[in-house]
Parts: structure tokens; sequence; C-alpha cells
């Protein structure tokens, strides 16, 4: 059995694979400080909970906060006896390599990404994820990560307008009835998610003639689904790409130790 976990810079994942599809997924706040112990105690508790009586021999991680990696290794030896497999660490494999400026470190999560959205759809692909930022990832042909482009999340936009703005509320992310608000809550809810709309189309857009060809386009993230609703933004929406991607890396290092 595999655990699969991705850390990101607000939420971690955790999802057991038994080879053929996630037996369960849970999700936890990302904190560096949180123990191997504290992981393990809060882990076999939703397990039990849910009736999932498995035995992990083996764990992949990936970590857009590096502070988490060491815990999360101590996890693995302690606790399922095996050494992890850590995307973007030297000793793990991938598919294809990045081709990208020397000495460039791609974010895990971008690589998992392209894994996962290349072992679905082949090349040629732009895949947008609104996460903590929101990143559009550029896959090419062969399936090699070439590029992409890094903007604010909506959620940390919004949270920055209100910190900066004192007479600004905190206002949750959602499609609004019309594009003219008429109170300031509708003002800022439409701004943010027309905003982000235009944001998507404009750099989808402008990737797709500077690399001359129709690209296929696929949505992740916890908002994609609700972006989606909005316009014609994505081919496909896939909230469980990241974990996917996870264990077609997963594979291709078992596979070529």
């Amino acid at each position: 059995m595999l655990l699969a976990i991705d850390c990101g810079n607000t939420n971690t994942v955790f999802s057991i694979w038994d080879g053929t599809r996630f037996l369960a997924t849970w999700r936890t706040k990302t904190d560096w400080q949180r123990t191997a112990d504290q992981y393990y105690v809060w882990l076999q508790s939703l397990m039990a909970m849910q009736k999932v009586a498995v035995d992990i021999d083996e764990v992949i991680v990936s970590a857009t906060v590096p502070r988490v990696v060491f815990n999360l290794r101590v996890l693995a030896d302690r606790y399922f006896n095996c050494r992890p497999i850590v995307v973007g660490k030297p000793e793990c494999k991938l598919p294809v390599a990045p081709r990208v400026d020397p000495g460039t470190a791609v974010g895990p999560d971008r690589l998992v990404n392209t894994a996962g959205a290349f072992d679905r759809h082949g090349g040629n692909l732009i895949v947008v994820d609104f996460g903590t930022a929101t990143t559009l990832d550029v896959v090419d042909d062969d399936g090699a990560y070439v590029g992409g482009v890094i903007a604010p999340g909506v959620n940390v936009s919004l949270e920055a307008f209100h910190m900066a703005a004192a007479a600004l509320p905190h206002v949750d992310v959602t499609k609004p009835d019309r594009v003219i608000g008429t109170n300031t809550v509708a003002c800022m809810q439409s701004g943010a998610f027309w905003g982000y709309i235009g944001l998507v189309k404009e750099i989808t857009a402008r990737i797709k003639a500077e690399r001359g060809r129709e690209m296929t386009v696929i949505g992740t993230g916890g908002l994609a689904s609700l972006f989606a609703t909005g316009d014609q933004l994505f081919d496909r929406v896939e909230d469980d790409l990241t974990m996917h991607g996870l264990t077609v890396i997963h594979n291709y290092n078992k596979d070529h130790t």
C-alpha cells in the first residue's frame, strides 16, 4: 500500500493508494512543527474511523514547504519501515526531465502535475492549478515541463486586499450573480471571480499564441470547478490530478530502481 502525501503551502493531503484506486483521502493544515508521532496518531485515528485496515509499506512525498520534509521522512521510517520518495530530490527519478534554465529549481507540485497530466492526456498541455498560488504549467509533446506562469492565488489576493485596506472586509470566493456589484462585498467578489477568469483566459491564449498551436487546458486545485462555471476555461477539470501524478512518479521509480 502506498501513502501519497502532497504538502502545499496551506494544506497537506494524505491519500492511500492500493495500486488501482485511492482508498481514502484526508486533508490537514500544513504545519512544519507537527512531529512524525503527531502525524501518525492523526492518520491512524482517521483510518480507524473509516475502517481502512491496510499496511502501508511505501511513501511518496511532494512538498512545497521544505521544512515539513524531515518529519514526513521520520514518519515513513519509524512507522512504515520505508524510505520515502521525495519529489524534487536527486534520488527521485522523473519520467521526463524538465527543460528550463540551468540552475532553476522547479516546484515539486508542478513536476507532479506535469507527470499526472501527461499520463492521462499526452503532451501539448497547459495545467492550471488553483492553490496558494495560481500556476499555469506548460507540458511539451514528450511530457517535459518546459516552463509556465506563477500568479498570486485567489485567496491570497483577497487576504492581502483585506489586510491592506482596513475598510474592506474579508470575503469568500464565489461566482457573483452579476458583474456589477451593488455593495462592497459583491464588488470584491466580482473582481476576484471575473478578474481571475480574465487572467486565465488571457494567459492561456498568449501561451498558445507563443507556441503556435492549440493546446489542451487542464484545470485542477480546489477552486478549478468554481471557475469552470464562469467560462469555457478548461477542456478538463481534474481534482485528483496531483495525487494521480504522485502515483505515476512512484511507479516510474519502482520500475527504474
